[in-house]
């Protein structure tokens, strides 16, 4: 009995070697894209084949975290490929820094409060996953950066509107 564990044991383990070699794991391809469209603002994009459902959440430099697909019902929306999410530009208050946007997909309506609950529990840490939530079915995460900047055109704008202001 002991040889044929210890036969079977080297198969296994040659077999297991058979299949590797050194080559380069794959790329890891983004869930989803951050396009800027202006000085503070965004659209999110889900690349092909992710789940169907999704939410966004950023969280700034700040510890201010924001929900960014809020609905009636609260839940994860649904998100269609190559499409921006809910077909919105999202802004991003420029007072709070670089934010981390945080990009939930599902197989289900999700309920945002769930999510909102365990990210405010999980804000010191440097890095979230899905493994560190909570929540029903199968749910794929991606985050993302985002820095805002000051709209140098709106800015000198107003610079002139307050000088203009005070000539009179």
């Amino acid at each position: 009995m002991t040889r044929w564990t210890g036969m079977l044991m080297v198969m296994a383990l040659s077999a297991a070697f058979v299949g590797c070699d050194d080559a380069t794991p794959p790329a890891k391809r983004a869930r989803a894209l951050v396009k800027r469209t202006g000085a503070a603002t965004m659209e999110v994009i889900p690349t092909e084949g992710q789940l169907p459902y999704c939410m966004l959440f950023t969280m700034s430099e700040k510890g201010v975290i924001r929900q960014l697909t809020l609905t009636k019902e609260n839940r994860a929306i649904r998100c269609d490929p190559n499409e921006p999410v809910a077909h919105t530009r999202f802004r991003v208050p420029v007072q709070e820094g670089k934010v981390r946007v945080y990009v939930f997909f599902s197989d289900e309506r999700v309920a945002a409060n769930a999510v909102a609950r365990q990210l405010y529990d999980l804000r010191d840490r440097e890095r979230i996953t899905a493994m560190d939530l909570r929540l029903p079915g199968r749910i794929f995460m991606e985050t993302l950066e985002f820095t805002p900047v000051v709209d140098t055109v709106m800015d000198a704008g107003a610079r002139a509107l307050t000088a203009d202001s005070t000539l009179h």
